[in-house]
């Protein structure tokens, strides 16, 4: 079973994906991996979730797909089942924690606040979810998290753009971003993968530290 740990290192970007159609989820994972993302989070936010799963994870050997908006405890087991590597959640309760671990699904946890940032630390974790990044503070609050937090390390996902995602990057204390703009959704609706392609290309070159 793979882990967070090993997740957060296979590339700078995780995006973070919805799908209006298992087959439209199938081009756009092919356009992503094509471009070197290695690493897709598939949400739960529309009915296509655990069909677009199923397919992504079996487009490729290398390819590790997730699971994102888990907020339900039996969701874990239903992704698991579809195919997912990994679970990434808004928030985090001690049944998402323990409904994770008997799905044998690693869970990357969101978290805002300080308090959210114990109960994570209580439960085991040392690598989160900072969401929503931009709207909670952003580098701002990430550089003042690492003073009483510093074996804490974050993937911030929300609001972060093309232009902002280096400056999240940058710092100490991220491992990695989430973020949508590498699927524009023009280009989804006009079925232009080539762009996407070219988005992941880029984002796969960036650099933390």
């Amino acid at each position: 079973m793979i882990k967070i740990a090993d997740i957060v290192q296979l590339g700078p970007v995780i995006p973070v994906l919805a799908f209006d159609t298992a087959e439209q989820g199938e081009h756009v994972s092919r356009a992503l991996h094509t471009g070197g993302v290695k690493v897709l989070e598939i949400t739960l936010r529309t009915a296509a979730g655990l069909a677009a799963i199923e397919r992504a994870s079996q487009l490729a050997d290398d390819i590790v797909v997730g699971v994102g908006t888990i907020t339900k405890p039996e969701q874990c087991a239903q992704a698991k089942k579809a195919g997912a590597q990994f679970a990434v959640s808004p928030g985090l309760s001690k049944d998402l924690h323990l409904a994770a671990q008997d799905a044998g699904l690693p869970l990357l946890p969101g978290v805002m606040t300080p308090s959210d940032l114990i109960q994570a630390i209580e439960l085991g974790y040392d690598i989160v979810k900072f969401f929503p990044a931009q709207q909670a503070g952003g580098v701002a609050m990430l550089q003042a998290f690492y003073g009483p937090f510093p074996n804490l390390r974050f993937c911030p996902t929300g609001g972060i753009t093309a232009e902002t995602a280096l400056n999240f990057l940058a710092q100490p204390n991220v491992v990695c971003v989430g973020g949508s703009w590498l699927t524009p959704k023009q280009s989804v609706v006009s079925q232009d993968w080539a762009e996407i392609t070219r988005l992941a290309q880029i984002a796969s070159q960036l650099t933390n530290k």
